[in-house]
Formats: structure tokens, C-alpha cells, sequence
């Protein structure tokens, strides 16, 4: 339909993304589902076309400007204006801090931090001219401090305050930015860190589980359920917040 508002996912081959991606076009947008590599994009769009639904697959590195702005464009133009925002593309090069290289630091600051602000600033013309707008950035519980993860613990809390910025300047468009900091969510990543520290995941999982108040860990389709409702035209009055969905309080 010719008003079908359209919203990009970034990250959204696999895990969280896929999730999100799959769960906007449910709730009815075109849905723009970026990675890295465009192939690696099939699956969620084949998933999302079987339901009826409309999707477009682009590969971009959101930690570089030309390749950021070029993918945009493409949105606008074989989608249409970018109404939704979800920043969920991220990399994890987890270490102690001792051992940890430029190269761990940089990677990870570049992905997240760089990541969110150009697509932000690449989409944010097209909800500002619209006089509406949806940006939804993720962080995550590790902005509150994680052994390991100097890297991702400062990306995860830059985006934070980036989020309660991008909320205060773009307001009085029509426009909200929330982020959303999840907690143990069951995914590939996940697993690869189960692999990093030498336990199975079963073990990790259930290690998890014992200290998370509603006594499970999380599924990509929890944080999916979130964006939605932030993405949605009923959450206009929620912006510069950031939701903890990790099965209990954090602070």
C-alpha cells in the first residue's frame, strides 16, 4: 500500500535482528533488513515475504559514512522514506582489559557507537521532512559493567547517552529514541561467549536462568515484542528511556 510506513533493521541476518525484522513486518511495515553482507540477508527475507510481507535486503558496514548514506538511499528509493529505525548491528571482541588491542577497541566502538550515529543521522532527514519518526537504538545490560568487555560495556553505555540526546534534539519533529538493554538473550553470540569462557551453552544458559527473576533466559522474539511497541504509533509519548528487558530489575 502506497502510506505503508517503512522501517530499517541493521544486524537483522540472525539473532535479534531477524526477530525484530520478522516482527515489523507482522505488525505491517516494509522492512529493510541490513548486514553486513547482503546474501547473509535471505533468510529473513524469504521468512518475512512467506508471511505476506514486504522486505528488501542491503548489505552495509554501518561504521562507514558513504557505505551507510548509499544504503539509505537504496531504502528510499525501492521501499520508501524510512520512518523506523532500529540500531541493532553490533560485534562483540570481548577480553580482559589487559590483553585487550586497539584494533578489540576500535572494532567494537566503530560498529556500535560510529554505527548508530550515521544511520541515525542518514534516516532522521526522511522522519524530520515526515514530521514522524521511530528510532530505536539497543544497548544492554553490560553498559552497567562486564568482566571482559571494556569494549562493548562503553559502546553499550555511549549508546545510551547518545539515545537521550538524539530524544531531546529530534522531539519536536514528531520524532522518538528510546534504546533497549537486554539481558541474557539466547543467540549465536551468546553462544560464541559460552565458547570463549569453555562451558556448553546448556550450562551457560541454565547458569543464567538460576539468577534472572523470571527464571529463564531470553528469546530474540523478547526484545522483539519491545521494538514493537516502541516502533508503534501508541508509545509517542515514551522517548529518551532505556528498557531493561532482561527478566528482571537492573539498575
Amino acid at each position: 500500500m502506497a502510506d505503508q510506513r517503512v522501517a530499517i533493521v541493521t544486524g537483522a541476518a540472525r539473532g535479534i535482528g531477524a526477530a525484530t525484522a520478522k516482527r515489523l513486518a507482522a505488525d505491517g511495515f516494509a522492512v529493510a533488513v541490513l548486514d553486513l553482507d547482503e546474501a547473509n540477508c535471505a533468510d529473513t527475507v524469504k521468512a518475512i515475504e512467506a508471511e505476506g510481507g514486504k522486505a528488501l535486503a542491503v548489505g552495509v558496514n554501518v561504521s562507514e559514512r558513504e557505505a551507510v548514506e548509499a544504503a539509505v538511499e537504496r531504502v528510499a528509493n525501492e521501499l520508501g522514506a524510512p520512518t523506523v529505525l532500529v540500531n541493532n548491528a553490533g560485534i562483540t571482541k570481548d577480553n580482559m582489559l589487559f590483553k585487550m588491542t586497539d584494533g578489540d577497541w576500535d572494532a567494537v566502538i566503530a560498529v556500535h557507537l560510529k554505527g548508530h550515529f550515521l544511520m541515525t543521522q542518514a534516516t532522521q532527514k526522511y522522519m524530520t521532512q515526515a514530521k514522524y519518526g521511530r528510532i530505536i537504538n539497543l544497548s544492554s545490560t553490560s553498559a552497567l559493567g562486564n568482566r571482559g568487555q571494556a569494549n562493548y560495556s562503553t559502546a553499550k553505555a555511549g549508546v545510551q547517552g547518545f539515545t537521550k540526546t538524539v530524544a531531546i534534539e529530534l522531539g519536536k519533529y514528531g520524532i522518538t529514541c528510546n534504546a533497549i538493554a537486554p539481558g541474557f538473550i539466547e543467540t549465536e553470540m551468546t553462544a560464541a561467549t559460552a565458547a570463549r569462557v569453555g562451558i556448553s551453552m546448556e550450562d551457560f544458559k541454565n547458569a543464567a536462568a538460576s539468577m534472572i527473576p523470571v527464571a529463564r533466559v531470553g528469546q530474540p522474539e523478547d526484545i522483539a515484542h519491545t521494538v514493537s511497541f516502541l516502533a508503534s504509533e501508541g508509545s509517542g509519548f515514551v522517548s529518551g528511556q532505556i528498557i531493561y528487558v532482561a527478566g528482571g530489575p537492573k539498575d
